[in-house]
């Protein structure tokens, strides 16, 4: 499946909230922000989208089981245990697990607060 294609609504996905930190006191000018780690599980077959991006949202993934499939600027790239990658304001993708056995990642990344 490529960027071009019709991208599947998210599916398969389980998030898992590990921890939070309210950088208003930690840093100057981060007041309203919160850095924020997840487990993110993705089942075979399953879809992180749609299409996104990271406006206003950085961050950081790093993969601890399975395979992940990132689709970007017309890119496709795989990622397995023990590789992460950047999410910028640059970054405009979605995810999917093509393989047979849950993918698991921990996201880092800075959100306003809810």
């Amino acid at each position: 499946m490529s960027n071009e294609q019709a991208i599947p609504e998210t599916n398969g996905i389980t998030v898992e909230l590990l921890a939070t930190v309210d950088l208003g006191p930690e840093i100057e000018g981060m007041a309203g922000r919160q850095l924020r780690m997840r487990m993110v599980t993705i089942a075979p077959g399953g879809v992180f989208g749609p299409l996104h991006d990271h406006i206003d949202r950085p961050g950081i993934v790093y993969i601890l089981h399975g395979t992940i499939t990132d689709y970007r600027d017309g890119i496709t790239t795989e990622y397995g245990p023990g590789v992460g990658w950047p999410e910028d304001r640059n970054t405009l993708h979605w995810l999917e697990n093509r393989g047979t056995v849950p993918a698991v990642e921990i996201s880092v990344d800075i959100v306003r607060q809810e």
